[in-house]
């Protein structure tokens, strides 16, 4: 690990202009691991002009050069795979299994946008009038800003990245403070293949200050954000006064419908390994579970033992399942969600505590009968408690399930194609899984209704977001 980190802008590492920094915290330990340089006015200036500058000379290249220099990237991350995942680990906190899985993805997501990037075609419009041609074209919307949060670093950046090198955009991505260096390693592999200067660059720092200057600047023509419900609103609004075009990833609360007639051994495995991956700190983690009465003991039961036997600790550790919480005011955020269900009624099956007093950890928690009325019920917890309550029938399951304003992910269990057609339509959310809880994979679209966001990353809907079309007449 480097005691002094670095930023990166005009295809340069270095330091912030006015030597403002901040500390870079290992959440298994509690303590300072590294020094952050902060990105200031001068900083963000100096990213501003470099990628109005990396724009234009990226934008004429073809896509097939394009294309060269980011697989050459994608295969310098998979050599130094070792790296950056430990890199991740030690600031993050995730099981070091968990970091090497995110890496390895951001190869493929690269690879795929870079090979979609080449088949970014226009088409030809018959026209009304003889000897009138009309044709449309798909251009590159410009340099973007992009933010990515600290629970995937890796991963939510790369979705950004990839996707506007493909369509010829450039890009400053604020990366996130808690887990800087995976980052950095990653800016890296796009250097050292050969990233032409301005075209990526790299910053830090207060995050309200950096949004707020980049989305106003004339220079920034699309943003891109994945965080909280509230944050994102701000930045849309932001965008909206500026006309910037803007996809927002934000916050959800996933429901999971488990119906009588499903395998409930096969759904307690499956959203127990969703629900406590990362420590529970996914956007669409298995939320708020809903199970049908006459399996709710059954599935309760075997959940809350999957629970009890996941192993905690520094996900440095090869024997770790699960890590701590990526930040002290996580942990003290899962303690008042858990006390307020508690007191409100709710029945502790498993966990529900701290756990040690060194480093950021708590215990994977299951709570049983919460009431609509708890704030884990109707907020985000973001971490690993699981709040699980019965369910009379399939009209009541799809009500409690759309009754919030997040609309990101849902899951459900059954084995009837009725009950399946009649929740798949029913059902208010961006990503619906059936029978399962798969990874997001680069050729699928990822993004969310409601207050959970607009727009796409992913998939040729996430490449769409970076490109204009225009349209040409030609009198012949």
């Amino acid at each position: 690990m480097q005691d002094k980190l670095s930023l990166y802008i005009d295809g340069a590492f270095c330091q912030g202009a006015t030597g403002a920094a901040g500390d870079v915290f290992n959440p298994a330990t509690g303590k300072v691991i590294a020094s952050l340089p902060h990105a200031k006015k001068e900083d963000m200036d100096r990213a501003l002009e470099a990628a109005q500058r990396g724009f234009e000379t990226w934008r004429r290249l073809t896509a097939h050069e394009r294309t060269g220099i980011m697989r050459k990237a994608a295969a310098l991350m998979r050599e130094r795979v070792d790296l950056i995942a430990e890199a991740m680990t030690r600031e993050q906190g995730k099981p070091l299994a968990e970091a090497r899985m995110e890496v390895l993805l951001a190869p493929e997501h690269i690879e795929w946008c870079a090979e979609e990037g080449r088949r970014v075609y226009g088409r030809v419009i018959p026209s009304r009038t003889k000897g009138v041609r009309q044709m449309t074209l798909r251009e590159p919307v410009g340099p973007v800003a992009a933010f990515a949060p600290w629970n995937f670093p890796i991963n939510q950046s790369i979705r950004k990245i990839a996707s506007a090198l493909a369509a010829g955009c450039s890009i400053i991505i604020k990366a996130p403070e808690e887990a800087p260096s995976c980052c950095i390693e990653m800016v890296r592999c796009f250097h050292d293949a050969g990233l032409p200067a301005g075209v990526l660059n790299l910053l830090f720092g207060v995050p309200a200050e950096i949004s707020s200057y980049l989305i106003a600047s004339p220079i920034i023509r699309k943003i891109s954000f994945t965080g909280s419900v509230p944050v994102g609103k701000h930045l849309a609004s932001l965008a909206g006064q500026h006309m910037k075009r803007s996809t927002m990833e934000l916050g959800g609360h996933s429901p999971v419908l488990v119906f009588e007639d499903s395998d409930v051994e096969a759904a307690a495995r499956v959203t127990a390994a969703a629900k406590f991956r990362n420590a529970g700190q996914v956007c669409v983690a298995p939320t708020r579970f809903y199970v049908q009465k006459r399996v709710f003991d059954s599935f309760v039961s075997r959940f809350t033992e999957i629970a009890k036997n996941i192993r905690v600790g520094d996900g440095m550790d090869p024997a770790t399942q699960m890590g701590p919480l990526a930040a002290s005011r996580r942990v003290d955020a899962i303690d008042a969600f858990v006390a307020d269900a508690v007191q409100r009624g709710a029945k502790v099956q498993t966990g529900g505590d701290r756990i040690g007093n060194q480093g950021y950890f708590f215990q994977p928690t299951v709570l049983a009968d919460v009431p609509d009325d708890a704030r884990m019920m109707t907020e985000e917890p973001f971490g690993p408690v699981a709040p699980i309550v019965p369910f009379a029938d399939r009209d009541e399951a799809i009500k409690r399930a759309n009754s919030l304003p997040f609309g990101l992910a849902a899951y459900f269990f059954t084995r009837s194609l009725e009950t399946a057609e009649a929740v798949l339509d029913g059902i208010e959310a961006g990503l619906v899984s059936l029978n399962g809880a798969p990874l997001n994979s680069p050729e699928t679209p990822f993004g969310g209704v409601k207050d959970s966001g607009y727009g796409s990353e992913g998939g040729t809907e996430g490449l769409d977001a970076y490109l204009t079309t225009k349209f040409f007449a030609q009198t012949v």
